[in-house]
């Protein structure tokens, strides 16, 4: 009887028609509680990419040299029904469609309203398609202690204000009343993978900003990270969490300022901050054990320098390394990008070509880690001209490496991706 009851479950999951009543969100139901799919059957969403997975021998190539589609659109009619049950009460708060600019022929894709009955947590993931990790919310707190009344300004004397997700929490971006923001960019900056979410900022000038770097979507970050945008595509790390990474803002400017009235406030500032991170139990080391571990597993430093990290196995199938150095990849990248018309740029473009070509061999011997690192090498040299390739490198090593939230933010945002409008409010 037991086994009959989990086969009726996973055929649920799956979508088949089952003597249960329908649920109101159809395929695009957010839930993942085991009891919600005893009680309420889904229909089915389009089927995935069908791509063998299967072990193959590995292809060998030289030591010493260093399209596919895209994942399947929600149901639309499905979509559209969701909508109607709940756009009234969620346009009071959050509005519809996106903020911005984007090119006429690029396709911005909508945020759906936000699905009820989620706690603050639950929401903030549903919204950044990441989790955001304990010390995420004991900032707040600790931002609290500072300007109880708006926690995201109590770090302005550095310079430095709580954004994004951050602005979950201080009831921003539900009062909102422009059109409906487009989470996932909401301060994502021109240069930020989908790997990095940016929790703080800085300046405008330079566009320092503050984020997570994680690896894999559904796991803990590995470190925050800093970046100045519009200086270069740097990600820097800071720390294993914010109050690390606060700290050093803080030793920094602590060491610069002259104004001694200044300087002590910001000694206070630190003073407290170290405080409560002992007492919680933080490190404020700006690298710790943890992150001396995973530098170990990274296999490509990339453009970003925050590297890359992708499962190898003992016979060391799963990464391969593209055969051309960083150089002679930005040398390729530049000639592209500067091509005085479109047939000097397709002749360009061969080479990049050979290159993609190279990593469907990758992929078919399961080195996904090549086209991953190829994807984000192009994604951090930025440019329109490349965003076609980036989709076809990038989908598919999203999902091949079964990180499908990534190429979620990452669709998003090369339909509109800006250099200076990064607020959604």
């Amino acid at each position: 009887m037991e086994k009959e009851k989990e086969e009726n479950l996973l055929s649920n999951k799956n979508g088949d028609e089952t003597k249960f009543p329908l649920c109101k969100y159809g395929s695009n139901c957010y839930r993942k509680n085991p009891d919600h799919f005893k009680q309420f059957s889904h229909p089915k969403r389009k089927p995935d990419i069908n791509i063998d997975s299967s072990p193959k021998k590995k292809r060998k190539i030289d030591d010493d040299s260093q399209e596919s589609e895209t994942p399947p659109s929600e149901n639309k009619e499905e979509k559209n029904k969701v909508e109607e049950e709940n756009n009234t009460e969620e346009s009071k708060e959050e509005g519809k469609g996106n903020e911005g600019k984007s090119n006429e022929n690029e396709v911005v894709l909508e945020c759906p309203p936000t699905p009820p009955s989620m706690d603050i947590k639950e929401e903030i993931e549903w919204k950044f398609k990441v989790f955001m990790p304990q010390d995420f919310y004991d900032f707040w707190d600790f931002c609290k202690t500072q300007n109880e009344s708006s926690p995201s300004d109590a770090l302005i004397d550095l310079g430095l204000q709580l954004v994004g997700p951050y602005d979950v929490l201080s009831g921003k971006l539900s009062a909102t009343k422009n059109k409906r923001p487009n989470y996932v960019l909401h301060y994502r900056y021109y240069y930020d993978p989908p790997e990095f979410q940016t929790v703080v900022k800085g300046d405008d000038d330079s566009q320092f900003h503050l984020g997570y770097y994680r690896d894999e979507p559904k796991k803990a970050p590995v470190f925050v990270a800093s970046n100045k945008s519009k200086v270069n595509n740097l990600f820097t790390p800071q720390g294993e969490n914010l109050f690390a990474a606060t700290k050093l803002q803080l030793d920094v400017a602590i060491g610069k300022i002259k104004d001694s009235k200044k300087k002590q406030s910001l000694e206070k500032l630190s003073k407290e901050l170290c405080g409560f991170a002992k007492k919680h139990d933080y490190s404020l080391d700006v690298k710790t054990a943890a992150m001396k571990a995973r530098e170990r597993l990274v296999v490509a430093k990339t453009f970003h320098s925050a590297g890359i990290v992708v499962k190898v196995d003992e016979n060391d199938v799963g990464y391969r390394p593209i055969p051309e150095t960083n150089a002679s990849l930005k040398k390729m990248f530049k000639s592209i990008a500067d091509s005085k018309n479109e047939e000097v740029r397709m002749k360009k473009f061969e080479a990049l070509q050979e290159l993609t070509t190279i990593v469907q061999f990758a992929n078919d011997e399961c080195d996904y880690g090549q086209g991953y690192e190829l994807g984000l090498d192009l994604f951090s040299y930025g440019g329109d001209v490349f965003h076609k390739t980036i989709k076809n490198l990038l989908s598919v090593a999203y999902q091949l490496l079964e990180r499908e939230e990534f190429w979620e933010i990452l669709e998003a945002h090369l339909a509109q991706r800006n250099v200076d409008n990064v607020s959604q409010l």
